[in-house]
């Protein structure tokens, strides 16, 4: 092996197996980007690496289950494109509104929103487009009730009141994300204010 895989493994085998997706701009600090390109060439032909994506790598866990590599962390890739990219990116309305239980809509193709370009990419095996979406949407990115922000817009005024929608969210978001929708209220539309306020109420108070 040389110095850089070396490197890189040692560098890789810090997170926990599976945990961590890298990218070759991971690395420039070891070589040139031809040294590091090739370097992870190797490694996935040694089977020490797998290539998830175009310049896309992690060092896959064992599914107990199915006996063979797991996919990979979808959380890990994402954060590994927009720190290549220097771009954020946060899952789209629908996607968001599903996995806070809001509604049983399955989106077609994975989706996300980004402040960088339009596009469409292969992510181990899945098809996964990114919209680009302005500052009104952008600036809810990484912060903790960012999927709360996306899950109301993609429900729009009349659906987002629903006493059903307001229920489940105060009663299933942890404190940190009300207080964060709260605290960043000013930055919703303006007929999602007063509902920011109503769903991080204490459950006990509801009528």
């Amino acid at each position: 092996m040389t110095s850089i895989a070396h490197k890189i493994m040692k560098s890789v085998s810090k997170h926990d197996r599976g945990k961590w997706v890298c990218t070759p701009k991971d690395f420039l600090g070891l070589g040139s980007r031809e040294a590091v390109d090739q370097a992870l060439s190797r490694l996935v032909k040694a089977g020490q690496l797998r290539r998830v994506g175009h310049g896309l790598y992690d060092m896959p866990r064992m599914s107990d289950v199915l006996k063979r590599p797991a996919p990979v962390d979808w959380d890990a890739a994402i954060s590994a494109l927009a720190r290549r990219d220097g771009v954020r990116i946060i899952p789209d309305g629908l996607a968001a509104a599903n996995q806070l239980g809001l509604t049983n809509a399955v989106p077609a193709k994975t989706s996300y929103v980004t402040d960088g370009s339009t596009r469409t990419l292969k992510i181990d095996g899945r098809t996964v487009r990114f919209r680009h979406a302005g500052p009104s949407i952008m600036q809810w990115a990484g912060r903790p009730a960012a999927p709360v922000v996306q899950a109301l817009r993609w429900l729009g005024s009349d659906n987002a009141t629903d006493p059903q929608v307001v229920s489940t969210l105060r009663r299933s978001l942890p404190d940190h994300v009300k207080r964060d929708l709260v605290q960043n209220s000013m930055g919703l539309p303006g007929w999602a204010l007063p509902l920011a306020h109503s769903i991080a109420a204490d459950p006990a108070d509801a009528v």
